[in-house]
Parts: structure tokens; sequence; C-alpha cells
């Protein structure tokens, strides 16, 4: 099988970058909006995209969902759940039951 092949691209801020993939997104405007800290700076850029996408920038929102609603979300990947209990955990907060 041949691995598809990746073309140029420029994102609406002049970025350019080769993709091989359908996905929109810049991985230079991604990596340039990752937060330095928080929960969310732990969680690959898909599964970030998703919380916020859902309006979800806090721990204390998270906590408010619960497990199965976070995981069948578009773009959160098998590693950021454990990643996102261990955050809340840290906090003395849970997903919701």
């Amino acid at each position: 099988m041949e691995a598809p092949s990746k073309t140029l691209r420029t994102c609406v801020n002049g970025h350019r970058y080769y993709k091989s993939s359908d996905c929109p997104s810049c991985p230079i405007c991604e990596n340039e909006r990752k937060p330095a800290d928080g929960f969310l700076s732990l969680l690959a850029a898909p599964a970030r995209r998703a919380l916020e996408h859902r309006g979800i920038t806090t721990l204390q929102e998270l906590s408010t969902y619960r497990e199965k609603e976070i995981a069948a979300l578009h773009g959160m990947g098998p590693k950021s759940i454990p990643i996102l209990r261990a955050a809340l955990e840290e906090q003395g907060l849970s997903f919701a039951k």
C-alpha cells in the first residue's frame, strides 16, 4: 500500500505546510495556540480542540460530564481519558456519575 502524498497548503494566516490528510487545521497555528500550562496543555491538539469546541476549558466544567460523553467526542484518543482523569483527581474532582 502506498502512503498518501503530501500537498503544500497555506492557511489563512499565511503559514505554508505539507499535509497528507484532509484535516484543514494548520500545524503551525495549532502549535501557537497550545496553552503553556493547565490540563489542556497535556492533550494532543485533536483532543484539546474537541473539548474547546464543547466549551470545556476548565476542570470544573469537565467534571460536569460523564467520562463516556468525553470519550465519545471526535478527536478524543485513547491516551486522553487517563490524562483527564488524573488531572481531575489532582484537583479532587472526577467525571460526573
